[in-house]
């Protein structure tokens, strides 16, 4: 007996799954507006970031200056040594990954109607120096692998040929690729990095300062290999969970949760000479470098998904008709005026 062939009543369109991109796309200013935008305080985002930035800064330079001190009492030579080497990691962990992450290009999402236009404009020079520093890097730099060759090849010719719609389908295939899995690449080290130097160390100040560097280390690290740095908003929450990390690690240290756990497992352990202090000290290391370990990965992925969120938003901003207002006509007029004021220097240079 022939078995009864199942129709489907879905037409056949529509049992494809749709590109939720697609959908979005065809939002127009208003509705990305409505669903997107959210109100933000900049100046009070960028007051924050500077506050955090102190804090992380006066929390590793005190944890330096403490092992100068401890270095001077045993000889005044050695704390002269201490202090300098001191200046220059505060320099080198501290200062350059600050600077270099604030000083990146970042996407302008967050905006309404009346700036859309001048965001478009100012996202697509960032796209632009984003491709360029890819370039850059890959044919400077011999393996390191964070970027898909055959990619950079497509940015490249998009890049000779002016092509933004080159620019942004290469990058969008390189975030989705190669990028994604370097990213997640650099998470597991500087977890794992974290999570040793905890173990290792028995001290809660050393522990401390070793997560707050490799947290900043890392967010620098994603943010050189994604081209471009979070907001001044989600970089504040990111500054904030660094100064959280370090105080959690800060008082793990204190805290010595491996005598609790001790206590529980009886008193066998103690009838055997140092078993119960080699125990205890263990799990204490253990404990802190899984928990220092694992609030460094999350750093890490929270980055990564705010960078990711905010490139695909200045995505669908981009795909957005946005009339150009009187704001921007003004600011159009004024980029003329300085171009033509600049015009007779070039000429009086060339003559």
């Amino acid at each position: 007996m022939e078995k009864k062939r199942q129709t489907s009543l879905i037409p056949a369109d529509e049992n494809k799954g749709t590109d939720p991109a697609q959908k979005e796309k065809k939002l127009s200013i208003y509705e990305y507006e409505e669903k997107y935008v959210r109100r933000q305080n900049v100046r009070g985002a960028r007051v924050f970031i500077g506050l955090l930035a102190g804090v992380i800064g006066v929390f590793i330079g005190w944890c330096l200056f403490s092992f100068t001190m401890q270095l001077w009492e045993v000889h005044p030579y050695a704390g002269y040594a201490a202090a300098a080497v001191s200046v220059v990691l505060f320099l080198l962990v501290f200062v350059v990954p600050l600077v270099r992450i604030l000083r990146s290009d970042y996407f302008i999402t967050n905006v309404t109607d009346v700036r859309a236009g001048s965001a478009k404009r100012h996202n697509r020079k960032v796209r632009r120096n984003i491709a360029e520093k890819m370039v850059d890097f890959h044919d400077s730099v011999n393996g390191a692998g964070w970027y898909d060759g055959a990619v950079i090849a497509e940015l490249r010719a998009a890049l000779r040929a002016n092509s933004d719609a080159g620019i942004k389908e290469a990058l969008t295939a390189l975030y989705k690729g190669k990028v994604k899995k370097t990213a997640k690449d650099i998470i597991f080290r500087c977890a794992l990095k974290s999570a040793a130097y905890s173990t290792v160390s028995q001290s809660s100040r050393t522990d401390a300062l070793l997560v707050a560097v490799v947290n900043l280390q890392m967010i620098k690290d994603i943010v050189f290999l994604y081209g471009f740095r979070p907001s001044d908003a989600r970089l504040v929450k990111i500054f904030g969970a660094v100064v959280r990390n370090a105080l959690i690690s800060f008082g793990l240290g204190s805290l010595q949760i491996g005598n609790a756990v001790i206590k529980t497992m009886g008193d066998a352990a103690n009838t055997i000479p140092f078993l119960g202090t080699a125990i205890s000290a263990l799990i204490d290391s253990s404990i802190q470098g899984l928990t220092n370990g694992t609030l460094t990965a999350v750093i890490g992925f929270q980055t990564i998904r705010y960078l990711n969120r905010e490139y695909r938003l200045q995505n669908l901003l981009d795909g957005i008709e946005v009339a150009e207002t009187q704001e921007e006509l003004e600011e159009t007029c004024t980029e003329i005026r300085d171009e033509l004021k600049r015009r007779p220097v070039r000429a009086a240079q060339r003559a």
